[in-house]
């Protein structure tokens, strides 16, 4: 869960491959964005120590999941699909009315005799009895009808996020807008996450929110990777009741899973909030279990938005992530758990830290975290709990994302057959210098700036040829991930 941060900001998990797909506004500011230490690093955030046992510094080389740090060249990123082959570089992470089947018949036209009765006439009851008798058999048999189609779906799939089911009325007033209100309110939303890693149960510690009343609980997928086959997950609710869990699904790409456990009242949903309409500088308030320490509470601001940020340390571990950032202390141990604004709406998914750790020093937090934007959190969940599986969406391309990567655009490395990049006249060693007008400074941004829009949308690459600058349009297929 932890990656070495290549140059520029970095910082979510386990994710998809480097390649053209996703989509990310630009940076916020304008200009090369300013470039960490030498040696800082993006680690991810839950804590593979066992639970409750002390936790020894070590040299990041023999901690679980941890790459050595080292240079790193330039690599490109695959942006059609995972290639576990290509290499790259190494990093660290922590969802009518009825129509009529025609007219009616038309009576005898005025003057035309009375048509003739033949045999016995029946009672004028016969047809309001019969027509309630027909109402009654097509209530019960839809009835049926529906139950047996539900008792054929995957019991952990169901047809996706529901209002009904879901929060998003701002739980606390204006006037209360507080710390500890926000404390009050999140606390019983908030789970630790116990899952089996490398062979140990409880190896893996992190945290999530309950999404909604059917016991649905969001967290980051490296916090259950290990243990989603054949693994045990826990879930340890404010109560400190402990749930079995299964996983329903989860996104490597996006570093999110969902989990299901049997719904219970202690298990309350959180509301789900918006990002979009954060600030730079906005109190907001995070919610985990830090280095196994349960129900814990750190409080900070918004340090930046629209962030692209990259962890993992294989094509199969790498995500890409429009990150918001904050200065909330957050820890191992924090992945999964909520970001939340004063009117205590979630509006963010801890993710990932970055560090400055040298040699024998152990991640820990420097006041730089990243969290998933919620919006990706409740897309990704409805496409996991409509289908069973997440989707993101790609152009088929590879781009440099290595620390020679030149921040003034992103170059495309290789243009696949029959992809929608090729479809689109892109050619390797295209410079794609913005989408849909918003700049793109490198490989990572442009990965991040396709990821946050949809399959079947259509984008415009701003592109640079021979020193001529062209638009084209492109539009997004996707694959599972």
């Amino acid at each position: 869960m932890n990656d070495q941060e290549p140059p520029g900001p970095t910082g979510a998990d386990h994710g998809a491959d480097h390649g053209a797909d996703g989509a990310l506004p630009p940076y916020p500011q304008p200009g090369r964005p300013a470039e960490p230490h030498a040696e800082s690093r993006v680690d991810p955030l839950a804590d593979t120590q066992p639970y409750g046992a002390a936790q020894e510094p070590a040299p990041a080389s023999e901690q679980p999941g941890h790459a050595a740090p080292g240079a790193a060249g330039q690599h490109s990123a695959p942006a059609w699909t995972g290639d576990p082959g290509h290499e790259r570089e190494a990093t660290r992470p922590l969802p009518f009315g009825p129509v009529p089947f025609g007219a009616a018949p038309a009576g005898p036209a005025a003057g035309d005799p009375a048509p003739v009765q033949h045999g016995r006439r029946l009672p004028a009851w016969t047809w309001p009895a019969v027509a309630a008798l027909a109402l009654v058999v097509g209530l019960v048999g839809g009835a049926m009808g529906a139950a047996l189609y539900e008792s054929s779906e995957d019991p952990a799939v169901s047809r996706g996020l529901s209002p009904s089911t879901t929060r998003t009325a701002p739980p606390i007033s204006a006037s209360n807008q507080s710390v500890s209100a926000v404390a009050e309110e999140l606390l019983p939303s908030t789970v630790q996450i116990l899952a089996g890693f490398d062979g140990s149960d409880g190896g893996a510690t992190g945290s999530g929110f309950v999404l909604d009343t059917e016991g649905h609980v969001i967290t980051n997928n490296h916090v259950v990777a290990d243990a989603a086959d054949d693994g045990t997950i826990d879930v340890v609710d404010s109560e400190g009741t402990t749930h079995t869990a299964t996983v329903v699904g989860r996104s490597s790409v996006y570093d999110l899973a969902v989990l299901k456990v049997e719904a219970s009242s202690s298990l309350r949903p959180a509301s789900l909030g918006s990002s979009t309409g954060l600030r730079v500088g906005e109190p907001v308030v995070a919610f985990g279990a830090p280095l196994g320490l349960s129900q814990t509470v750190t409080s900070g601001i918004v340090s930046a938005l629209n962030r692209p940020v990259t962890t993992g340390e294989t094509d199969d571990t790498s995500s890409f992530i429009n990150a918001v950032q904050t200065d909330a202390a957050i820890n191992p141990g924090n992945s999964g758990g909520p970001l939340v604004n004063l009117a205590g709406q979630v509006v963010g998914v801890n993710s990932a830290i970055a560090t400055t750790g040298g040699f024998m020093q152990e991640a820990g937090n420097i006041g730089v975290g990243f969290a998933i934007p919620i919006e990706q959190v409740e897309t990704t969940a409805q496409q996991i709990l409509s289908t069973g599986e997440a989707r993101y969406p790609v152009i088929g391309a590879t781009v440099q994302t290595g620390e020679s990567r030149e921040f003034q655009g992103a170059r495309i490395d290789e243009v696949r057959d029959d992809t929608p990049a090729q479809d689109a006249g892109l050619r390797s060693d295209d410079l794609v210098v913005a989408v849909n007008g918003q700049r793109v400074t490198d490989g990572i941004s442009l990965i991040v700036s396709i990821r946050t829009h949809q399959p079947g949308e259509t984008l415009e690459f701003t592109v640079v040829r021979g020193g001529k600058e062209s638009k084209v349009k492109i539009t997004l297929d996707s694959e599972v991930g």
